[in-house]
């Protein structure tokens, strides 16, 4: 998948600046994609030059002026195109899945070390998902929200992101007490 489909995808949500979509991105697309703020701008000079996106100036007193994106016809195009074709399969890429496989030859305690971050870090993850969740809800069942609300996509996304931290969470505490019992077995 192309950075630009998850420029897309965000802008559904409305006109926003650079500055809003990188924030964006870490708040509710990061659980699919990533994206440096670099990157994103290198894009949107792009997609705006493919006539996929359109700026508008923004006049501002205090602060320098910004430019705020706003799909296209040509864009709502491109993300329905996209939509219609097959996804590929995830390819994980985890440089903490090869330490693991290989701590027997290497350093343990580092390795416990680096499990022992990424769950924290998946907790702090879980935890801003379930903020978002709650903001979303707005004090509504899932239910009613589900039937009230004009896009279901984002409430989807975050369902995934929730259930991926859940699963590395899980897997890191069960890798944690593995390790745990082996050390007190090992002589």
């Amino acid at each position: 998948m192309a950075l630009r489909n998850a420029v897309l995808a965000t802008l559904l949500e409305g006109e926003a600046s650079g500055y809003d979509l990188a924030k964006g991105f870490d708040a509710s697309v990061a659980n699919f994609w990533m994206a440096t703020p670099q990157q994103l701008y290198r894009e949107l000079d792009r997609m705006e030059s493919e006539g996929l996106i359109e700026a508008r100036l923004v006049e501002q007193e205090r602060r320098p002026n910004k430019r705020v994106f706003s799909l296209t016809g040509a864009g709502l195009e491109a993300l329905a195109s996209f939509t219609s074709g097959p996804a590929r399969p995830v390819a994980i890429r985890d440089e903490l899945m090869v330490k693991v496989y290989a701590l027997d030859i290497g350093d343990a305690d580092a390795v416990r070390v680096a499990i022992t971050e990424r769950l924290e870090w998946s907790r702090a993850k879980l935890a801003h998902y379930e903020r978002i969740g709650a903001r979303l809800l707005d004090g509504r069942t899932e239910d009613r929200y589900l039937a009230e609300a004009e896009r279901v996509g984002p409430y989807l996304t975050l369902l995934g992101g929730r259930a991926f931290e859940q699963a590395i969470i899980d897997w890191a505490e069960r890798a944690l007490r593995v390790l745990e019992r082996r050390t007190a077995v090992t002589p």
